[in-house]
């Protein structure tokens, strides 16, 4: 029997905060209360803090994986109350940028190949459109890209769908509305990417989901857990829910 092939899905924005790394994480646990074996990938070069939002503190990182002083499973931290696993990152280091284009994918190819224990890898990319996030953009089976209605956001977020559209030209990445005052103002929000993608990239990306803005969401960044854990039953953390089952139909 063929061993498991993961989906790795990307999470990236363009422009920082929009809540992608919240995002990446709560829909995590999402997917695994949904009976997924999930990691939790924290690919965020610079200012990688997955581990901070879940108030963790991991023996070993993405830098001991690198350095080859570890294995993907050896530096794995379980988040066993959400029931998925994290490999963090390095915040500040520069690990995954520093590295050489053959370098990377020696990296991502032994991180496809020790992951088979789980049915999806989701990648918590840094925010922007250098050489690695791109790659790890293209490399990935799935593109996540998170947008508000800001402006700036939305020139960001066409700006990775522009990249995608040269670096994987077959493939279908998907928009999630952050933020979104109402249901209907993050469909009009997509719209307007939608329109924008159609008219100058000839493709059409699929609205993967709209989040509602929701004050418990700070409420449990502030207090370093999961939403679905201390507030699930609110507003932003039904609309994940309904994210983690529109992944689940792909």
């Amino acid at each position: 029997m063929p061993p498991n092939v993961p989906r790795f899905i990307a999470i990236a924005s363009g422009k920082g905060g929009v809540g992608k790394t919240w995002l990446a994480i709560t829909l995590s646990h999402a997917l695994a209360r949904a009976g997924l074996r999930i990691l939790l990938f924290d690919a965020d070069l610079g200012l990688a803090n997955v581990d901070v939002q879940l108030g963790l503190a991991p023996r070993l990182d993405l830098g001991s994986v690198i350095s080859g002083r570890a294995t993907v499973a050896g530096a794995v931290t379980q988040f066993g109350i959400a029931g998925f696993d994290v490999l963090a990152g390095q915040s500040g280091s520069g690990g995954l940028s520093g590295l050489s284009a053959g370098s990377l994918e020696a990296l991502l190819i032994r991180i496809r190949d020790e992951t088979t224990k789980y049915d999806a890898v989701l990648v918590d990319l840094s925010a922007g459109i250098d050489r690695t996030v791109r790659r790890i953009s293209a490399w990935s089976d799935v593109l996540l890209v998170v947008a508000t209605e800001e402006p700036t956001s939305l020139t960001d977020a066409y700006a990775v769908l522009k990249l995608q559209n040269l670096d994987r030209p077959d493939g279908t990445p998907q928009i999630v509305v952050n933020q979104a005052q109402s249901i209907a103002a993050g469909q009009q929000t997509y719209s307007t990417l939608r329109r924008a993608s159609v008219a100058f990239l000839q493709r059409e990306p699929r609205l993967a989901g709209v989040i509602r803005q929701d004050s418990k969401v700070r409420d449990a960044i502030r207090h370093q857990t999961s939403l679905l854990l201390r507030h699930p039953n609110c507003i932003a953390a039904q609309d994940v829910e309904a994210l983690a089952r529109n992944c689940l139909e792909d």
